[in-house]
């Protein structure tokens, strides 16, 4: 399978210390890779690298030739006292047909949305119009910085369904960073845990028959999430140093 982004042992040094070193990764079309980590821990340096606007200090990064590349970031700046409607919101960085923009709704769930102020979507109807923005032009790699922060549990699944539609509609590639560090999208291909390298990677189990979630979440556990589990041959000291003697 063609990668459409690759990383090979890149690394980023910043004043003499390592933000990030030895990440390796690939991202192919219509698969989702998961970078999951503590704050802190280089996933964002690590995102910037893929999306190619960031030069690793060693190793390597390369981006197939003439793919389209979008980006919806963990925060954005908005002047709240602006009257902004959704389909201004599409249209503030590059102007796109009225039929592209619907479509791009539609595939998210805020078409009915199109004319409403931006200022009184709810959380959840936010991160649906950026994601909605980066899919407008049909892109064949889509990076997602923690899109379900901030969201409530039905929220979560509701926009993990969302990506799946995304994926399925567009086939595009996606790497999707997430700040919980043992649940995942079920549908990930590849799960990589970072923590100024790379701690370990794999793929994610059914969290359906697991009894802590059981516990949590009662017995109809939605099969949009999955359970990572975390397989360290080290420990990280307070220094920030790796000990491998466990």
């Amino acid at each position: 399978m063609d990668s459409l982004i690759e990383l090979k042992n890149c690394g980023v040094t910043r004043n003499q210390k390592w933000l990030v070193r030895g990440v390796s990764l690939k991202v192919s079309q219509g698969q989702i890779v998961t970078l999951i980590g503590p704050n802190g821990s280089g996933k964002s340096t690590t995102a910037k690298m893929a999306l190619g606007i960031l030069k690793p200090d060693e190793g390597s990064n390369s981006i197939k030739d003439n793919i389209k590349i979008s980006y919806v970031p963990q925060k954005i700046s908005i002047d709240w006292s602006l009257p902004l409607r959704v389909l201004d919101f599409m249209n503030l960085i590059e102007k796109h047909k009225i039929s592209e923009i619907t479509d791009a709704l539609n595939m998210t769930g805020i078409k009915h949305l199109i004319y409403r102020d931006v200022r009184n979507l709810s959380g959840g109807e936010f991160q649906r119009l950026l994601m909605s923005r980066a899919i407008v032009k049909k892109p064949n790699f889509l990076v997602l910085d923690e899109p379900v922060q901030g969201v409530d549990y039905p929220g979560e699944i509701a926009l993990y369904k969302t990506i799946q539609e995304i994926v399925k509609n567009i086939n595009c590639g996606i790497l999707l960073i997430s700040h919980n560090l043992h649940v995942v999208m079920s549908q990930t291909d590849h799960v990589i845990c970072l923590n100024g390298h790379v701690c370990c990677s794999g793929v994610p189990k059914s969290i359906v028959k697991e009894p802590e979630y059981i516990k949590l979440f009662g017995k109809n556990i939605d099969p949009t999430l999955a359970f990572y589990q975390h397989e360290h041959d080290h420990e990280h000291l307070p220094d920030g140093s790796v000990d491998h003697s466990h």
